[in-house]
């Protein structure tokens, strides 16, 4: 038996096509689903999605974890220390899940993946990536009674060249997962989805405000900015796509925006992934801030991407070690950029693996220290003067006036 967790479509598409190559052999099949909105209870779960279905015979059962810990929320809830052989047994009992050959999961840092991890034991984990965060460090240590048992990482090849940091530190093998397996899904997927309204562009929505990257106010201010760029450049017909997890809002101050450009806005079901709307659609220009979306857009659809707003979220992560930094950067550094004026430039030539390793090392020194260059030009967009301070890379200001009255005195 083998157990699979997943919180979005997006990761329920990416296990079946990892199913239908091969990397899981035979035999029974469980997933246990889970919606991490904010407010659950009125998000659709993932197992009642339309496009679910045409996924579900790969597994022989379905589980929520939201029914199984209600009313607590599944970002945040974990078993204490003298709970957990309690909770294991219920979890084996409720859900019949006796001998375990397999757990793979998403998102092993953060619960509920590193939850179910706690309480699913004495078995090996494969851990799947949930998009460009794979290609930076693991966001926070895992003890060993989890980081001894993984033993593979299954990506998508999305950035070709780059290799992921995720689970390195571990030695974790990573596994490419074939592009055409997951387009024959996002096929299977596309086939069955409601009618798809008609657009020429996409915009591509997040939650960077419910992250407390920017303020609501500065989110809904880059959405706006990423309309009327669009509309600047002659597009009347729009697809804003939100983020799952972002709620309905977003939507309706787009539309209201809309409306005085003279776009016609046009905003598909939540539940619906961004890979589905590129395969129905095949529009003109997928624009957003720094969405894996973007990277799926051009890598796997071949259809012209443009970000904007990523200047934004560099300067405004924080800490320095915030797990989103990589995938910014990676899409800073990569794709063109839409100006608020409508015009798309290509970003300065740059070695993006060089700059992923310095940035990656800078994020967690201590964990990856062979990840250290010999030196950084520091460059304001990347990295942060403090930090390099700290690692060493710059001298701290006064560093050079201490020095030479140190000599003075000494003379």
């Amino acid at each position: 038996m083998k157990v699979f967790y997943a919180s979005t479509l997006f990761g329920a598409m990416s296990l079946a096509a990892a199913i239908d190559d091969g990397r899981f052999g035979d035999g029974r099949r469980v997933l246990v689903v889970s919606n991490n909105a904010a407010i659950p209870e009125v998000a659709t779960p993932l197992d009642k999605t339309p496009g679910f279905a045409v996924l579900r015979s790969r597994f022989d059962e379905v589980h929520s974890w939201n029914e199984l810990i209600a009313p607590l929320h599944p970002s945040d809830w974990k078993a204490r220390v003298i709970e957990v052989p309690m909770m294991e047994r219920l979890i084996r009992s409720h859900w019949g899940l006796d001998g375990v050959e397999e757990l793979v999961l998403e998102s092993i840092a953060v619960a509920p993946a590193r939850t179910i991890a706690g309480l699913v034991r004495d078995c090996p984990i494969t851990v799947y990536s949930d998009g460009l965060m794979s290609y930076g460090p693991t966001r926070d240590p895992l003890p060993a009674e989890i980081f001894r048992r993984i033993e593979r990482l299954i990506h998508l090849d999305l950035v070709p060249g780059l290799t992921p940091l995720l689970l390195s530190e571990y030695g974790v093998a990573p596994e490419i997962l074939p592009g055409e397996r997951f387009l024959a899904i996002v096929s299977e997927v596309a086939a069955t989805a409601p009618d798809m309204l008609a657009g020429q562009a996409v915009i591509l929505g997040q939650y960077l405000s419910a992250l407390e990257i920017v303020t609501p106010e500065e989110e809904a201010a880059l959405h706006e900015t990423m309309l009327k760029a669009l509309a600047a450049r002659g597009f009347t017909n729009i697809v804003f796509k939100p983020h799952p997890a972002a709620g309905r809002r977003h939507a309706q101050l787009m539309r209201a925006a809309a409306e005085p450009l003279g776009v016609r806005l046009s905003v598909p079901g939540e539940s619906v992934p961004a890979e589905v709307c590129f395969a129905a659609l095949r529009p003109e220009l997928v624009v957003g801030c720094f969405s894996t979306g973007l990277v799926t857009a051009q890598r796997y659809f071949g259809l012209p991407v443009a970000s904007y707003g990523t200047d934004l979220v560099l300067d405004r992560l924080a800490p320095y070690e915030n797990s989103n930094r990589i995938p910014v950067t990676i899409v800073d550094a990569l794709l063109p950029r839409l100006s608020a004026e409508g015009h798309i430039e290509q970003p300065p030539a740059v070695d993006l693996p060089a700059l992923v390793r310095s940035v990656g090392y800078c994020m967690q020194a201590e964990t990856y220290p062979d990840l250290r260059p010999a030196g950084i030009a520091f460059d304001a967009r990347y990295f942060k003067r403090k930090r390099l301070e700290t690692l060493g890379f710059v001298a701290k200001p006064g560093t050079l006036t201490r020095l030479r009255r140190k000599i003075r005195s000494a003379i």
